[in-house]
């Protein structure tokens, strides 16, 4: 296979469904794209009906183009990152990987254009996260949910406001922020810096006021996040977790038991926001995310000293936080239903508490006029009852 192919391939397979979001090249399997969260063959010409493991390994060894950092990633550790443009237009984030013996390729698409909080639509409590000073914002979900695009509307609002220096680590990058009011630094993993730790502890010295850290991934990264929220830098990363409690957990989790009291104190302290995403099925196609948002106030501080207990959960305290800029996935949910954008089976299939959403949905069609019960021809036999009475 020549370059040539690879590329006829990869335009086939943006071009061949709506809302491709990932390319997927796997042993025994068609060309596959992901669109609107489902996997979807692609017809090229000839057709490949099962790809061979010499297809797939030439494929990865050509996006790979003989860099020896990624080929000894890739035989050493099992996978390896980098990017890959398609012309001059479409760019990629490619993970290519070892599996039973045999090379995988999954490629995601990256927008090109800059997010915007305007153009994502995202809560109000998002231009307050780019306001803030210090501390640490974390925004957190499973791989594909956007925490990414997410966090670059954030610093394209810091972009927008603030004349500060800002420096990104990123794997690999994936929005190039025009320098506007603020100066941007941004280095890519392995050809910028060597791993998130010393990339880190390279930007405490490199005089910027906002640090983006794409991924917080072991105990060092953490440590040295946590420091330099507490000595004046607003931190920007992201984990893959799924709410506030489990995130809290994930981060006390990376340090010694003896430890976690003092990690404790240190992020009652530090942090400012944790944003969980998650992606849900659209009405008419596509997706659209559900956020669970929470800020900082006298009771997450509390709740992250002492840990959360049956009367008291973060689920609880960021519902009550709602005017505070709070939200927890629920109330996001029922938000998304009201606006016409998911529907009741969505609703109720990726909501936490089931009850409570349960409760809002009848509430809003209650509102409408239209049925809360899907029981229909209940009623009192009042001839029958009146018949065993004597009448």
């Amino acid at each position: 296979m020549k370059k040539q192919e690879i590329d006829y391939w990869i335009a086939s397979m943006l071009d061949s469904y709506d809302h491709v979001s990932d390319l997927n090249i796997t042993v025994g399997r068609p060309l596959q794209v992901e669109s609107a969260g489902l996997l979807k063959p692609v017809n090229v010409k000839p057709p490949v009906s099962e790809l061979t493991p010499f297809q797939t390994e030439v494929f990865g060894l050509n996006l790979i183009g003989g860099d020896k950092r990624l080929l000894a990633d890739l035989v050493n550790r099992g996978s390896c990152d980098l990017s890959h443009w398609l012309g001059h237009e479409v760019r990629f984030r490619v993970d290519v990987f070892l599996q039973k013996k045999n090379v995988s390729i999954v490629l995601r698409k990256l927008e090109t254009e800059m997010p915007t909080i305007e153009k994502l639509n995202l809560p109000e409590s998002f231009r307050k996260m780019a306001q803030e000073k210090n501390g640490l914002i974390l925004v957190t979900g499973a791989t594909g949910t956007g925490k990414t695009t997410s966090l670059a509307a954030i610093l394209d609002q810091v972009n927008m406001e603030q004349a500060v220096h800002v420096v990104t680590l990123e794997d690999p990058i994936e929005y190039v922020h025009e320098h506007k009011k603020a100066t941007f630094n941004q280095r890519e993993l392995g050809s910028d810096f060597d791993n998130f730790s010393s990339g880190l502890r390279a930007a405490l010295r490199q005089a910027p006021k906002v640090i983006l850290v794409g991924e917080m991934r072991d105990r060092e990264t953490m440590e040295i996040g946590l420091t330099a929220a507490e000595t004046g830098h607003l931190v920007m990363s992201t984990l893959h977790t799924v709410d506030a409690g489990q995130t809290i957990n994930r981060i006390l989790g990376m340090f010694d038991q003896e430890e976690q009291a003092q990690v404790r104190n240190r992020l009652s302290d530090t942090i400012r926001w944790i944003v969980c995403q998650r992606l849900l099925p659209k009405v008419g196609g596509g997706r659209v995310p559900a956020f669970e948002i929470m800020g900082m106030n006298l009771r997450v501080k509390e709740l992250i000293l002492g840990g959360e207990t049956d009367e008291k959960t973060f689920y609880d305290v960021i519902a009550d936080g709602k005017p505070m800029g709070m939200r927890t996935f629920d109330q996001s949910i029922l938000q998304l239903y009201e606006d016409g954008l998911i529907t009741e089976e969505t609703a109720l299939s990726y909501c936490t508490r089931r009850s409570a959403v349960s409760r809002g949905l009848d509430q809003l069609k209650a509102i409408r006029g239209e049925a809360t019960t899907g029981i229909k021809g209940l009623g009192m036999d009042m001839a029958g009852k009146d018949k065993h009475r004597g009448f």
